[in-house]
């Protein structure tokens, strides 16, 4: 697949079952997730796999995170924290490591972080592999952060599921891009 083909038709794809991408693709999946534009080379990422039976313990990290921000939370809340990290056979969850000192602002480190997380989508979709961008409430939980072993610069800023697409994958709406775009006449 070429690159303007993968940046076209990237969808989400939210079923996605066994098997997860084997060594060689994930070997390539943060290769290019690494090429993001980097302003000043400062590398403000790092990611964290989870699979296995480590997807149940990540479950009840999250249940645990929930209860904390909402001791309230409903029983079928509870249980859709507890079945989210079984929806892909693997996880990868995107950290930022920001350097809150020098000359490259915090916003441009988090956006490079960004664009590490969907050059990883970008490069699962070209390889076949179904993944998906799901963060949610959650990943801003100190419970969380904690429980994941988290440094006081860092910050969960995406998980995103991997697996095999289970059925077709959609068809992306056609956006027409006038419709986002103007100029600025100066």
């Amino acid at each position: 697949m070429d690159a303007l083909d993968a940046l076209l038709n990237r969808v989400s794809v939210p079923r996605l079952m066994a098997p997860a991408p084997d060594a060689a693709q994930r070997d390539l999946l943060f290769r290019a997730a690494m090429r993001a534009p980097d302003h000043g080379q400062l590398r403000p990422w790092r990611f964290i796999t989870v699979e296995g039976v480590a997807r149940e313990q990540l479950a009840e990290l999250w249940v645990a995170g929930l209860l904390a921000s909402h001791p309230d939370a409903s029983a079928e809340a509870l249980t859709k924290a507890r079945q989210s990290p079984l929806r892909a056979p693997l996880l990868v969850l995107v950290i930022a490591r920001v350097q809150a000192q020098g000359k490259i602002p915090v916003q441009e480190q988090l956006l490079a972080v960004g664009c590490a997380a969907h050059g990883l989508l970008l490069a699962a979709h070209a390889m076949g592999i179904g993944a998906v961008w799901r963060t949610g409430e959650l990943a801003y939980c100190a419970q969380v952060a904690a429980g994941l072993g988290l440094q006081a610069d860092e910050q969960l800023i995406a998980v995103l599921y991997l697996g095999t697409p289970q059925g077709e994958l959609r068809i992306p709406a056609k956006l027409d891009p006038q419709d986002y775009v103007s100029v600025w006449p100066g």
